[in-house]
């Protein structure tokens, strides 16, 4: 028997959730990684792993918003749930080896895309493997082509996402970039859930086991919560994460030093010894004194 699959049962409600839970976490992902490209510091795996963190929960939350608005007419869902949080660590497992590569391997072609493919294969895996919990009383089928052309999308969703990370500044930009991330992992869920098809055993509607997707409702409702909490600690604590870099800073640097203000002070740059500017200043002041006291003597 086929069954009547419906992937809107509350309208337009976890589309547009889903969706936003996708942006949140993304755009916190890309600003931590963002954060650890832009700054060599000693916390620099810690921003690469809460951007892992972020993106893959951010991912995962979305796809059980998603899934709480899809529904089989004829027979109960419910859901495995070693399975429903063994997708949750696959996701931030390999959405974290996407960004470590990048983080540390630079922002080369070949790291974006290898970055990208090992990222976007932990979407797709997440979202099978979220599938693959659910419990019916009958039998999921998926079609192959939609299938292959959902991962296509996981795969180039996350490698754009990868490279936003390093070339995109300041908010506005950023936030457009979390915007098109929320719309591509949205459109990868919704595609591959068009390749699904259900056949029920009999003609009987069934209890089935597990849990109900109700009873998946708290850890959805405590993601946007941690999310939120997160994002308030990482902008107060480091506004620069999301305004990112001024270019005022930049142009102040190059401009021309005016008389009767003081020159601002050399920061050593990556790589440059750190006494490397009192050198300098010590070995023009003895020039100074040398050409004095020849001065000196002349007269």
């Amino acid at each position: 028997m086929q069954g009547t699959v419906d992937g809107f049962s509350y309208g337009l409600v976890t589309p547009v959730a889903a969706f936003l839970m996708a942006c949140l976490g993304g755009a916190l992902g890309l600003r931590c990684t963002t954060r650890s490209l832009r700054h060599r510091d000693s916390f620099k795996a810690g921003w690469l792993v809460l951007g892992a963190t972020s993106i893959g929960s951010g991912i995962w939350t979305m796809h059980f918003i998603a899934m709480m608005g899809f529904s089989v007419r004829q027979a109960p869902i419910h859901y495995d749930l070693p399975i429903t949080f063994a997708s949750l660590g696959v996701a931030v497992v390999m959405v974290g080896i996407g960004i470590f590569i990048v983080g540390y391997r630079g922002a080369t072609a070949l790291t974006l895309v290898t970055g990208g493919t090992i990222t976007g294969l932990g979407v797709a895996t997440m979202h099978y493997l979220g599938m693959a919990g659910m419990r019916l009383q009958g039998r999921i089928e998926y079609d192959t082509l939609t299938v292959a052309f959902s991962v296509v999308i996981a795969v180039v969703a996350a490698t754009t996402a990868l490279w936003a990370a390093v070339s995109v500044h300041g908010f506005l930009a950023s936030l457009g970039a979390s915007l098109v991330m929320g719309v591509a992992v949205s459109g990868m869920h919704y595609t591959a859930m068009a390749a699904v098809s259900v056949h029920l055993h009999g003609t009987e509607r069934s209890t089935g086991t597990g849990d109900a997707a109700t009873s998946l409702l708290l850890p959805m409702l405590i993601g946007p919560a941690v999310f939120l909490i997160l994002a308030a600690v990482v902008v107060m604590f480091d506004p620069l994460l999301v305004m990112g870099d001024p270019d005022w800073k930049a142009t102040a640097a190059r401009g021309p030093h005016r008389p009767g203000v003081p020159a601002p002070r050399h920061v050593p740059s990556y790589g440059e010894p750190a006494n490397w500017s009192a050198r300098t200043a010590g070995r023009g002041a003895r020039r100074s004194v040398a050409r004095g006291g020849h001065r000196s003597q002349d007269w």
